[in-house]
């Protein structure tokens, strides 16, 4: 391909529905099936348990408009890279994405993680289904999908959308009909410990970790008609869609295995199957998240290299990262590159739930900083006549504070994971000067 298609712009070819559905699928992921017996562990209330819920869609919507407008008043292929490296520094830009890529490479594992405790069940019986047998059937799937992947076997789209096709059907029929066929569970409170305010904090976390995805709504600004009137309608519908099932499905957890069953089952799918099917349904289920987790795993092993080869390009990785196998089409130094930062973080840490908070640590203080800089074009003029948030600055800012808050509360509650992350931060700088000096880069430092 020329240069000079390359450089072609972008047809706006999305309606609002179309949008609306980008910005679902980019939301729902396989943390719904884990994520809610940690908030309601961490909750202790059915009260807190859905309003840590509500709290984290609604500014989670507030972190989607704010990336929308910056993606569409800084429509630059690069994302994150791009348009920190253009308000703040390219030092700083390069920290963040070489934080952000190894986070990636951990929230992978512990997508497989959650596949792998819910296939244990259906694999080994109950003596052997041990934390360290949940941590070989994670590295397993990772290994087999990355050997799949560097053989130049990848599936196509249309699996891929059969995928995401299963997820939706297998939420909304599994909320329906545990609705109406379940046996709804005795109210029973437990005695929440600690304060409410730190309790909804600590629930925050997880909540804002199924709620993740909005912020690739940057991307979307030059593919959407009329993207100044239609953008917020788009996003709005797309994460009031997303609000909803999840109430809805939470609504089921807690209606038939209760606040405590709930936060006694990590596989809370699988017991709110059970509870309405009996063993068999606890089996299609278990198999079925498998298969989404194996899904959204393969996926990021598929596109994760391409950052990579866009990191070489501007001079700060290796020209390594640059080949191509020509009988593959295979980037097979960033492919296993990739492999290595998600191998590594499942053996040293070893459970989602570390997996977890140390993805949210480092994520929302990468989301916060980026989310900043939409005060740095609105000064500039950068893209005005495109679309604008309402609620500026006021909104912005709230989405900023929360991302913050969620960083101290999960630094107070797993330092050393915390310190861990800013660790990884801060060896980008190093990391991005050599860079330059070895490979060549060319953005200004």
């Amino acid at each position: 391909m020329s240069a000079e298609q390359l450089q072609q712009p972008i047809r706006a070819r999305l309606s609002t529905f179309d949008t609306a559905m980008v910005v679902f699928s980019l939301v729902v992921g396989i943390g719904i099936f884990r994520t809610p017996a940690i908030v309601a562990g961490a909750a202790g209330s059915t009260t807190l348990f859905f309003a840590a819920w509500i709290v984290a869609g609604i500014i989670s919507l507030i972190g989607a408009l704010t990336f929308a407008e910056i993606g569409s008043r800084y429509p630059r292929a690069g994302g994150y890279y791009r348009v920190v490296a253009d308000s703040y520094h390219p030092t700083l830009a390069f920290m963040l994405n070489w934080s952000q890529t190894l986070m990636q490479g951990a929230g992978a594992a512990g997508v497989a993680f959650i596949g792998a405790e819910y296939l244990m069940p259906v694999l080994l019986p109950p003596q052997w289904r041990t934390a360290h047998a949940s941590l070989v059937l994670a590295c397993a799937t990772m290994l087999i999908l990355l050997s799949l992947n560097y053989r130049g076997v990848k599936p196509g789209a249309h699996v891929q959308n059969l995928l995401s096709l299963l997820k939706i059907i297998m939420i909304i029929g599994l909320a329906a009909l545990a609705l109406l066929l379940a046996p709804r569970a005795p109210i029973v409170e437990p005695v929440p410990a600690g304060h409410g305010a730190l309790r909804l904090a600590s629930a925050l976390i997880p909540c804002f970790y199924a709620y993740g995805g909005y912020q690739l709504t940057m991307n979307l600004g030059a593919d959407l008609k009329d993207a100044r009137r239609r953008f917020p309608l788009a996003i709005t519908a797309g994460m009031f869609t997303v609000v909803g099932l999840y109430l809805v499905l939470n609504f089921s957890y807690q209606r038939v295995l209760g606040i405590g069953g709930i936060a006694d089952s990590k596989l809370v799918a699988a017991a709110l199957s059970r509870a309405t099917f009996g063993p068999s349904g606890e089996v299609l289920i278990s198999i079925a998240v498998f298969l989404s987790a194996a899904g959204f795993v393969n996926a990021t092993i598929m596109q994760m290299p391409r950052s990579f080869y866009a990191m070489a390009q501007d001079g700060v990785l290796p020209k390594a990262f640059l080949r191509v196998n020509p009988n593959t089409q295979v980037q097979e130094v960033g492919l296993l590159f990739f492999g290595a930062t998600m191998l590594v973080p499942a053996f040293l840490l070893g459970s989602f739930e570390k997996l977890l908070n140390y993805v949210m640590f480092t994520d929302t203080l990468t989301l916060a900083v980026v989310a900043s800089t939409l005060f740095v074009l609105r000064r500039r003029h950068t893209g005005d006549g495109g679309f604008a948030m309402r609620g500026y600055p006021f909104l912005p800012a709230v989405y900023i504070a929360s991302l913050l808050g969620i960083a101290v509360r999960v630094f107070s509650l797993e330092p050393r994971l915390a310190v861990a992350g800013i660790i990884i931060l801060l060896t980008g700088w190093p990391l991005f000067r050599l860079g330059h000096r070895l490979f060549g880069g060319s953005a200004a430092s």
